[in-house]
């Protein structure tokens, strides 16, 4: 009996001086593992006649007991110490403050059509917006374009499959028709936008921005159209000395029409890689609004008459910032867009 008094004795006061679980597990298997101490004295029952047996096995199954009860207390002090200590190394300080976000910034083509928007706004000029899927009448029809007309072949478009007659709008146009359908003269918008064609290059896209300008009123001349444009253009790029050339051209929408070309920002007109050398850059497409234009919204064109431009807020971005891929702004990479916070 005091064999097993010291057993239990020896084995608590072992367990109570091991700090690492693997050693514990160790320790238990002297005492309790197949050929352990305890368990020995359990085998050796057999060659006891059967009262002692008895006794002696409910006393060795006793000390058993305590032991295994010593071992699992210091498993859990073990398993409580090591969480103690994890605690302790992954604490966190309640009073840091917090880690914060990058912050954001605005695409640079939706910096440009901002800045468009409040250059236009502060002269008078209303901002209009209309669906990106329009029907054929608004998209070409409306804008003096009947079906087979050759104009149709300059745009390649997205028709909608089993939609008759509906597609992705080719360019703002349509966004002027619908504002003249539903407002009388005096008109003065701009319409920005997204627009599609069947395009990708390094200077096109599928997907694209335009701006189209609008001025009907009783006496709008071509003039008015040069004057409000170049001076869009030189607030636009910061550059009073900015030149404008109007270059004799053809929109089925607008007679007479004109493409317009700044001098290159970059060389100041001098000539440069970016302007080919010529020291011009092909900017918008422009002219007087063609009367059959009006006469299929409504309005008076013998009393009427007014001017239109469109230009692609994209390129404007490219050459604000001297990107020399359009893909660049569509791609996605946050690391090139980063540049522009």
């Amino acid at each position: 009996m005091t064999d097993l008094e010291q057993l239990v004795a020896q084995a608590t006061a072992e367990f109570a001086g091991i700090a690492d679980a693997a050693a514990l597990e160790q320790a238990k298997a002297r005492y309790l593992g197949k050929s352990g101490t305890v368990t020995e004295l359990l085998k050796g029952l057999g060659r006891l006649a059967p009262e002692e047996r008895k006794l002696a096995g409910a006393t060795i199954n006793g000390a058993k007991e305590r032991i295994e009860t010593a071992l699992s207390t210091r498993r859990e002090a073990l398993r409580q110490a090591a969480l103690e200590a994890q605690l302790r190394a992954e604490a966190l300080d309640v009073t840091l403050p917090g880690r914060g976000l990058p912050t954001g910034g605005l695409h640079p083509v939706t910096r440009t059509l901002e800045r468009i928007e409040a250059l236009f706004r502060s002269i008078g000029f209303d901002v209009a917006d209309g669906p990106e899927i329009e029907d054929d009448f608004h998209n070409f029809t409306a804008l003096n374009t009947p079906e087979n007309h050759p104009a149709r072949s300059m745009h390649d478009t997205f028709y909608l499959e089993n939609a008759p007659g509906l597609l992705l709008r080719t360019h703002t146009s349509p966004i002027q028709v619908r504002y003249m359908e539903t407002h009388k003269p005096p008109i003065r918008i701009i319409a920005p936008g997204r627009v599609y064609r069947v395009d990708s290059d390094a200077t096109h896209s599928p997907m694209f921005h335009q701006v189209e300008g609008l001025w009907i009123d009783e006496d709008v001349s071509f003039a008015d159209l040069k004057g409000v444009f170049t001076d869009f253009l030189r607030n636009f790029f910061e550059k009073p000395e900015l030149r404008t050339r109007f270059r004799p051209s053809f929109f089925p929408f607008t007679e007479p029409s004109a493409e317009i070309d700044m001098s290159c920002v970059f060389c100041d007109g001098n000539g440069c890689r970016v302007c080919s050398h010529t020291g011009w850059l092909e900017i918008a497409g422009s002219g007087m609004v063609h009367p059959n234009v009006l006469k299929a919204v409504g309005i008076d064109s013998e009393k009427y008459i007014g001017f239109a431009f469109g230009m692609g807020p994209d390129r404007l971005t490219m050459l604000r910032y001297g990107v020399n891929d359009l893909r660049l702004f569509f791609d996605g990479d946050l690391r090139f867009l980063s540049q522009f916070k």
